[in-house]
Parts: structure tokens; sequence; C-alpha cells
């Protein structure tokens, strides 16, 4: 085999199943203008981690990209929809904010919406901050609807696996091959050091040119064949267990993720139509293992539908993502804790790179190392979101919670901190799957206030400002009240499908 700077991509070896696995089977399949081979390999008797049931909007993307319903999305993965999160006793215990999808208002060229709010709050005219943001609002309302005058931002809550499904019949469709079976053994070229072969437990050998590593934690070829090492991020990030149930469902469906503060970490609840995803986030450092379980399962509402599963993990990214001729997409590429639900988002990003390098007929060097760039960039900047959520806290007397405020924060996210607090600046990167009013959002709600405004805001007369934010309010109140009971719309979507 060559060098991987010379390596021609015929065939497509992924090793792996599960959400990441049959998300590039189905890109590749689908989107990759020329002819390729694809194979993947997977065993039944592997199970997946199954977290990932709750999105950002980047997943409308893919969908669209591989021209799937949305009435047949919702349907086939059980499907509701999700306008933000609700953050439940973050700051403090009884406090709570949601960090919507949507924009808040209006902002200009000079300066976003929140400098023209402070200075309302100032002059007494302006209501809460989320008053101004249809998302936030219509989660509040139990609303969703898609409307052709006003495009709601939203994602979806979804059975991962049930759209892992979905995905590897697309796939098949498109010629992929699914091989069902264990691998035992990869074998590596002495001469270049990229990847030769997978052999599997029964004696058959899977031979490709570029291999996926899907295989989770374990990270099988990336990390235990390649060793492209690992840098810990427990420092910034020290949970490292949760325990997972699933439970009926009771009352409706909500369009929002929960995330709930426990004095050692955190809970979520994902509404699905059938059913709830709930799980218990902690650090086994200040919770033992069968008190988490414990606390989770008096914790939740609705009978547990299987046995609670117990989650090893350690938040961390890969040295590299590409290396050689092999490319960890998914757990294999590392771990960023599932609170803003970008576990999918992140599998999406590395496909979609991915596809932005496969026009070149072989495997560049320049174009490994630019993957490389662009995925450790945009985990840097989630990392920096999510520590964001913790080291914000006034939780004092919770031990756990004691520790996460003496973090010494990144330098990039002591930046965005000191800026807002400054002047309620936030400035996004291009590339920032978070927007600037998602940071403020979460700014705001963990207790970070700005100390003044930017002065555009002071451009206005005071009856002017007045106006201005009462035409915004009544705006998301006229959009609200337009949409239907997201229970109801979801059912819509499903007779749909289901014609």
């Amino acid at each position: 085999m060559t060098d991987s700077s010379e390596q021609k991509v015929d065939h497509v070896v992924i090793a792996g199943g599960g959400t990441a696995g049959w998300m590039a089977a189905a890109a590749l399949s689908r989107l990759v203008g020329r002819k390729l081979s694809i194979t993947l390999v997977e065993s039944e008797e592997i199970g997946t981690v199954g977290v990932g049931e709750a999105t950002i909007p980047t997943l409308l993307t893919m969908n669209r990209l591989l021209q799937i319903p949305e009435p047949d999305f919702i349907k086939c993965t059980h499907g509701t929809f999700k306008l933000g999160i609700r953050f439940e006793n973050w700051l403090h215990e009884g406090h709570d904010y949601i960090h919507s999808f949507g924009d808040t208002g209006r902002g200009c060229w000079a300066g976003g919406f929140q400098h023209f709010w402070m200075r309302g709050q100032k002059e007494g005219v302006a209501k809460t901050y989320g008053d101004y943001c249809a998302e936030l609002k219509a989660a509040e309302a139990n609303r969703f609807g898609i409307l052709s005058d006003h495009k709601l931002n939203y994602a979806y809550h979804l059975d991962a696996t049930a759209y892992a499904r979905y995905l590897r019949k697309m796939a098949e469709a498109s010629g992929v091959r699914r091989i069902e079976g264990k691998i035992s053994h990869v074998a590596i070229s002495s001469d270049s050091g990229d990847i030769e072969s997978l052999s599997l437990e029964d004696g058959r050998l899977v031979a490709g040119d570029l291999f996926i590593d899907c295989t989770g934690f374990r990270a099988l070829l990336i990390e235990e064949t390649m060793k492209t090492g690992f840098d810990d991020w427990t420092h910034w990030l020290p949970c490292n267990r949760a325990w997972a149930v699933q439970t009926e469902l009771k009352g409706e469906p909500v369009p929002y993720t929960r995330a709930i503060a426990h004095d050692a970490g955190w809970r979520w609840r994902i509404p699905l139509q059938h059913r709830a995803g709930n799980g218990l986030v902690y650090c086994n450092e200040f919770l033992e293992e069968e008190s988490a379980k414990q606390r989770l399962l008096s914790l939740v509402d609705g009978e547990p539908l299987i046995e609670p599963r117990p989650i090893r993990f350690q938040t961390g990214q890969r040295r590299r993502y590409w290396h050689k001729n092999c490319v960890a997409l998914g757990l294999s590429s590392g771990f960023i804790e599932p609170l803003e639900s970008t576990s999918i988002h992140f599998i999406q990003n590395g496909i979609m790179w991915l596809l932005l390098m496969f026009p070149d007929p072989v495997i560049s060097q320049a174009s490994v190392d630019e993957y490389n760039q662009k995925l450790r960039a945009e985990s840097e900047r989630i990392r920096d979101f999510i520590v964001l959520h913790y080291v914000a806290n006034e939780r004092t007397g919770d031990p756990f919670w004691d520790e996460c405020r003496r973090i010494p924060v990144p330098d990039s996210l002591k930046q965005r901190i000191e800026l807002f607090k400054d002047a309620g600046r936030v400035f996004k990167p291009q590339d920032d799957v978070f927007s600037e009013n998602s940071w403020v959002q979460v700014l705001m709600g963990q207790g970070i206030s700005p100390q003044r405004y930017h002065n555009i805001a002071d451009a206005m007369s005071p009856d002017q400002l007045a106006q201005f934010l009462l035409e915004i309010e009544n705006n998301v109140s006229r959009t609200v009240g337009a949409l239907p009971n997201h229970g109801e719309f979801v059912q819509h979507l499903v007779s749909i499908a289901s014609k």
C-alpha cells in the first residue's frame, strides 16, 4: 500500500454501525458523486451507548441532503420537536432558564439585541429577555408548528437506534454492503503505516483504501491500533459516569429537553412519542455508582421500560481525527458530555468535512491536516460552551459545584466571559455551531451580567425604544399564538407519513 499522501480511495470500510456508522454509510453512498464501494462491518452482539437522543438544528441539514421527508423521519424515529434546553437548578436551586435555538429580538451591525434590551431594562420598558424570542415562548407554551411566514429554529428528540435502522435501509438501497461479524485484528502496512484490512473472528478479511472508525469508546482503529493519542479534558469537565433508562411517557411530550442539576452533576429528560429518555450524569468522586442509579430511579416519571444501563466515559478528544487512511467518527473520536446535545452534530460535522475532502482522487495530506484543524477547533468551541455551564454557578455548599467554580477555565472561554462581563459583547467565530444568542442566553442564565451596553442602543429615543421592544414582543405573541399544540402537530406529521 502506498503512502497516505498518494493513496487512491475506491473502497471505504466502516468499522461499526450505530448512529455514526450508518450516518456515514448513508451520506457517502448517496452524496459522493463518483463510484465508491462501501462496506460496513458490525456485530449485533455489540450494543450502542444510546445517549444521543436529543439534537441541535444542524441535523436538519443532513436530513435535507439525504432527502429524508420530515413526516417519515418523525414517524420512524418516534421523534418530537425540540426548541431548546431548559436548565433547572444550574445557577442555584430553584432557578431555571431556557437556552432556545431561536434569535431573540433584532440587533444591528454594531451590536446584538442584548444591548437594546439592557437599555430597555434601565429605562423600565423591557420585559424578560426571553419574551422577545418566539422559540422560547413556544417551548414554554408547549406549541410547535412549521409556518410559511415565520421560520422557527428547531431540532429533534429521536430514538437514535431507530434513526440508525432507517439510515441502514437507505444506505443498503444505495449499494452499501453490510457484513455481520466481530473484528479480531487490524492489519497495518509495515511500509506506510496505513490500515490494510480488518480480520473478523470467523477468518474473513475485509480490505479497503479508507477506514472509518465507528467502534465507540473502544476506538479500535484510531487508538488501539494506530495510537494517535488522546487529550484528556477531565480537569475541565469532571463528570465521568452516567446511568441511562427509558421510561413510560407521562403527560404530553414537551418541545424541549430538560437538564436538571443535582449535587454531583445533572440529569436529562428527553420526551419521545412513545417513551421518555432519562439519564443521570455524575462524577464518581462525589457520588457512588449504586447511589447514582437509585437516585435516577427515584426521580423519573413513569415506569422504567428497561434496566438502567451504566455508562463510563472520559471527556476529551483524539489528537488526530484523521490519521493516515483512518478517520474517527462519533465516540471513537472523543467525547464531550451530552449537556448541549452535540454528539450527533459532531458525527455529522465530521461526515460533512469528509465529504468536502472527497473530490480529491487521492488522500491528500493537506486535506487530512485541514480536516483535523477544523474538527479540533469545533470541538474546543463546544468544550468551552459546556464548561461555561459548570464554572458559572452559585451552588455554594455542594462540594462538586464548589470544585467546578475553582476550575481554571480555558483561555478562549475566559476571553469570552470577560468580553461579555465588560460590555455584553459576543463575537461568534465563523464556524461556531452556537449562535451569538446561544452564548448570550447561557451567559445570562448562569448569572453573568454585563456592566454596560453598546452606545448604539442610545441612538433611539425612549419612546422609539419602547415601541421597538413592544413590536418585537407583539410579533412573538402572534407567532406563538398561531402555533398548534406540539403533540398534536407531531401526530399530524405521523398521520401524513402513514398514508
